[in-house]
């Protein structure tokens, strides 16, 4: 966060147009601000937009599928919340360092909360290397014939993790066609048994630098195979292999996935809150 300044007390919001700007600050931490460097570097593409209240390097906030405070003095979180409660996008999640991310919600709450799901300080691992452990050969790129085995697999994963059907009415069109979107671009990966998914992960975004690793899943009658280390390890070792950092975020509670990652070699390089908003 930035200090020594003295913003304006109700600070302007405008939509950045210079993004040779943003893309300097988003290197600065590239892992956190992977999601945002996607639509960076490729603005017709990805979709929303970035805001500032003056000069991107003191100001940045991502405003898409999520809202993502990157940068600003706690008068300019305000103003990049207000303009989220005046727009008409629907958000999905909020998300962001704590410092930034928090603020923001204070100021959002009232309007859009309660929250319907808080991971408050959620760990978040990278790694630029092959991974430590042994690689799953079973684990491969998904193919499009088979989105339908994905998706079942996928929406047992959100109903069962955040109490959400993703399959109804028209949010589970927009839905399956995320799915379909991942799985053409080949970023979605998965173990199958008998035509049935046993392990998932999908690369959510990505960018130069960059690849978020989400959804990683393993059918409740393969746990405790030892599944999840060596299949995201062939997700790692793809994403590293094409010269990115993999990374991903982890809820504290969830130690079996820690401990996984920690086989994998995943270091803790900062983390986050993320807010499932009702």
């Amino acid at each position: 966060m930035s200090h020594g300044r003295f913003p304006p007390a109700n600070p302007t919001v405008s939509v950045v147009c210079d993004l040779a700007a943003v893309s300097r600050v988003l290197d600065d931490d590239p892992v956190v601000t992977c999601m945002c460097a996607e639509l960076a570097e490729n603005p017709r593409g990805a979709g929303g937009e970035l805001w500032t209240c003056g000069r991107v390097d003191e100001s940045l906030c991502y405003s898409g599928a999520a809202l993502i405070p990157l940068r600003g003095l706690p008068v300019e979180l305000e103003s990049f919340a207000d303009k989220a409660l005046r727009g008409s996008r629907r958000y999905t999640w909020l998300m962001g360092r704590p410092e930034l991310a928090i603020p923001m919600w204070q100021r959002l709450a009232p309007v859009w909360g309660p929250a319907r799901y808080v991971r408050a300080d959620q760990p978040v691992l990278a790694i630029d290397r092959m991974p430590d452990c042994a690689v799953d050969p079973a684990v491969r790129q998904v193919e499009p014939c088979e989105l339908e085995a994905y998706r079942a697999a996928t929406a047992t994963e959100i109903r069962d993790e955040f109490g959400v059907d993703p399959d109804v009415d028209a949010a589970g069109r927009n839905y399956r066609r995320r799915l379909a979107h991942i799985i053409a671009a080949g970023r979605a990966w998965a173990r199958f048994e008998d035509g049935a998914v046993v392990f998932k992960a999908e690369v959510g975004v990505q960018s130069a630098r960059a690849a978020l690793i989400q959804g990683v899943w393993v059918h409740p009658q393969w746990r405790g195979r030892g599944l999840c280390a060596p299949g995201t390890a062939a997700v790692v070792s793809s994403i590293v292999g094409a010269g990115r950092i993999a990374c991903g975020y982890v809820a504290h509670s969830n130690a079996p996935a820690r401990a996984a990652y920690d086989r994998v070699g995943f270091t803790q390089v900062g983390s986050v809150v993320s807010i499932l908003l009702a």
